[in-house]
């Protein structure tokens, strides 16, 4: 299956892939392929993450940022660059800009045993559970959900760079993905001269994997320069690859520009949940063409995030 949302991104269904002739299952890894490397972004349905998990971990969401900011910075993580716990409104940038994004964010991580040979580059999850039980429960869920599709398309994308996949899973074994649960208010004012709920920036990871928003925002720059909105119907997956997965294929998937833009109007704010793949901090990504230099995955997401100002 091959339609158009209302953005011309393309939306395919992930049961080609998984119930499909070999037939079937090669059209659907080279549609994804030809998505990515025309947009960037590719739309999913028939993914199989409930619809049900993904509004419940909103609701959950919702509880959680209609808190006191006093009560929430209580779980902020400065130590370990926000990668988990609370980021309050006005403190992450795009990189190169000046203005800080509209947003406040919540990072949930992977859990690890303490004596994980990874525990000290991946830390703790941080969740309010006095205050809301349920967000802890309903994001550590999604996030194995979406973990489970993600893996999956690593498998699509690697048939279609005609790499073995078992090369890109040992990579993002016991990976430093993150949910981010992403929180776009209304302001009581004016916006800060240039800020918007999103700049212009491009993921720093391998693969996105994004339940619809509850409003609409979210925008993309084409190849020939041009923002277009991005917009899948609900229970649709977006996808997107990362600077990750631009630098391990030489740029043949590359990372694509794209941006949420402020309302025109109070829209009672924005909720996003993109789950973001990463490697395993202690991996070495070594483009598979081209010559760039190899780089340590914890090195690479640590030079971005003093960029963003987050560490």
């Amino acid at each position: 299956m091959d339609r158009a949302t209302d953005s011309l991104i393309p939306l395919l269904d992930f049961r080609d892939w998984t119930e499909g002739s070999p037939a079937r299952q090669a059209t659907f890894v080279a549609q994804v392929g030809a998505a990515l490397e025309t947009y960037g972004f590719v739309s999913i349905e028939g993914h199989g993450v409930p619809d049900a998990l993904v509004a419940e971990a909103y609701g959950a969401a919702h509880e959680v940022f209609a808190l006191p900011d006093e009560a929430l910075r209580v779980y902020e993580r400065p130590e370990v660059a926000r990668q988990r716990g609370y980021t309050p409104l006005f403190l992450e940038k795009a990189k190169d800009r000046s203005a800080a994004d509209l947003k406040a964010f919540w990072h949930v991580g992977r859990d690890l045993p303490a004596d994980h040979p990874l525990a000290d580059l991946m830390p703790a999850n941080a969740f309010p559970d006095p205050l809301v039980p349920e967000f802890g429960r309903s994001t550590r869920a999604l996030f194995a959900a979406l973990e489970g599709f993600a893996l999956q398309m690593l498998d699509v994308i690697a048939r279609h760079l005609g790499v073995p996949p078992d090369g890109f899973r040992d990579l993002v074994r016991d990976g430093n993905s993150v949910l981010r649960v992403i929180h776009y208010p209304d302001l009581e004012g004016p916006a800060p001269v240039g800020a918007v709920r999103a700049a212009a920036h491009e993921d720093i990871n391998l693969l996105t994997v994004l339940p619809a928003a509850t409003r609409p925002g979210l925008e993309l720059l084409t190849r020939d320069g041009t923002w277009m909105p991005v917009t899948a119907p609900p229970g649709v997956l977006v996808c997107d690859t990362g600077d990750m997965m631009q630098l391990l294929t030489g740029g043949r998937l590359p990372a694509t520009t794209h941006r949420v833009v402020n309302p025109s109007a109070q829209d009672g704010g924005r909720l996003s949940m993109p789950f973001f793949l990463h490697p395993r901090p202690d991996a070495l990504l070594t483009p598979l063409w081209g010559d760039a230099p190899s780089k340590r995955a914890h090195d690479f997401l640590l030079e971005r995030l003093v960029a963003n100002n987050v560490a």
